[in-house]
């Protein structure tokens, strides 16, 4: 599920237990040229420049004749175009995803494996029940890693040309870990090409995987303990700030200054708390001397939560919303925190009725990145413009409203 971080470089490995791994992973991003080739070429000609680009990284034989036999995937394309799980609500979404068997067997998990996740936390920062919500969300504990050919989806988004600046950088890591014995030139993945069991980029897999249980080996199919490692790492990449909160669940009054509200208008907690903002059971917020933005994602009348510095690395692993979101209350949940309380929002704005505002906004001149019915970013920002403009509580939330008084 995870759509791709979009800054990925390359470093070497902070374990030197993974030679297989290790063999100066700098010069592969280092070495390689700047694409030579546009997306949408003549595939044989476009695959001849990649193979060169690979060659000049240092990608040996192996790896040059795993790419050879690369293909283009329509089934890749085809669910590249069909991501519809976003156009439901937060709180669809996440109660669907935030499970009890992900909860049981995250607490089960959190137990069994104690010692890596403790290992994590002190070399990353990174607390365990992070890792075990991502490791849920992703594969549901390695069950389900995908049955993509990860080589061949790669190549296929990186020839197509509605994201290929996402997806080209993955592909010469990927051809290294095949060329290094690493992974097999037919390793499965995710449609999207990420591999192993908390869906890791080939440039992660790359440059931070971690030989957790110290046999030698990076295994991110079947190896818990390198799983665990490796994601503390990438999610300490990102820039996780050690022993401060990710999340955390409020009240708010029934009027207060809407406009401040959203992830990216952080305020010091004194500020919530003289605007009426409470912890979700009626207590004072404390003033921890941390900023903290307010995500309404159902607007005002909906849950609320303080978003710290530590959610915005959330984005950095998958850049929807509605995602990130249930990653950090599942994080929550893990850590003994109870299920949010869904309040009572307003009616929203689903399905052609969400696309006719979409296309309203488009007209008015908003890029709101698509009309595909889908609360994204950017419509989400389009729609507080306009209702400041309107006078209407800026919360972020379509409603017919709204719709009605574009």
């Amino acid at each position: 599920m995870n759509l791709l971080s979009k800054a990925l470089a390359a470093v070497l490995f902070a374990t030197a237990a993974a030679p297989a791994i290790a063999q100066d992973t700098a010069a592969v991003s280092q070495a390689a040229p700047a694409a030579t080739s546009e997306c949408g070429d003549d595939f044989a000609t476009w695959k001849q420049n990649l193979a060169n680009e690979a060659r000049a990284a240092g990608v040996g034989e192996k790896g040059l004749s795993a790419l050879a036999n690369a293909v283009i995937d329509p089934k890749v394309l085809e669910r590249d175009r069909a991501q519809g799980v976003f156009a439901q609500t937060f709180t669809q979404f996440s109660e669907r995803m935030i499970s009890d068997y992900r909860l049981k067997h995250g607490a089960a998990n959190l137990q069994k494996y104690g010692q890596y996740f403790a290992k994590a936390e002190q070399d990353y920062g990174v607390p365990g029940p992070v890792i075990a919500a991502f490791w849920a969300l992703e594969t549901d504990f390695g069950a389900v890693q995908g049955n993509f050919n990860a080589l061949n989806a790669l190549v296929t988004l990186a020839h197509d040309c509605r994201r290929p600046t996402l997806f080209r950088p993955q592909v010469v890591p990927l051809l290294t870990l095949i060329d290094r014995n690493v992974l097999p030139a037919d390793v499965k993945g995710a449609w999207a090409g990420e591999i192993g069991q908390t869906q890791i980029l080939p440039s992660d897999y790359l440059a931070r995987g971690v030989d957790g249980d110290g046999d030698g080996t990076v295994d991110l199919r079947n190896t818990p303990a390198d799983v665990i490692l490796t994601t503390g790492k990438k999610i300490q990449s990102r820039g996780w700030k050690r022993g401060e909160p990710w999340i955390e669940e409020v009240r708010v009054p029934a009027e207060m200054a809407w406009e401040e509200t959203g992830r990216t208008n952080k305020q010091p907690l004194a500020r919530w708390a003289a605007m009426g903002v409470t912890m979700r059971d009626g207590t004072p917020l404390k003033d921890t001397g941390l900023k903290a933005g307010i995500v309404l994602p159902m607007g005002r009348k909906g849950p609320a939560f303080l978003t710290y510095d530590n959610y915005d690395v959330y984005l950095e692993w998958n850049q929807s919303a509605t995602y990130t979101l249930t990653a950090a209350n599942l994080a929550a949940r893990l850590a003994g925190q109870p299920a949010f309380d869904r309040g009572n929002p307003d009616a929203g704005l689903t399905g052609d009725a969400m696309k006719q505002l979409q296309q309203k906004l488009s007209d008015k001149g908003y890029d709101v990145g698509g009309i595909d019915g889908i609360l994204g970013t950017n419509t989400r920002e389009a729609i507080r413009q306009e209702q400041m403009r309107l006078k209407l509580p800026v919360d972020g939330w379509p409603t017919d409203e709204l719709l009605a008084n574009l």
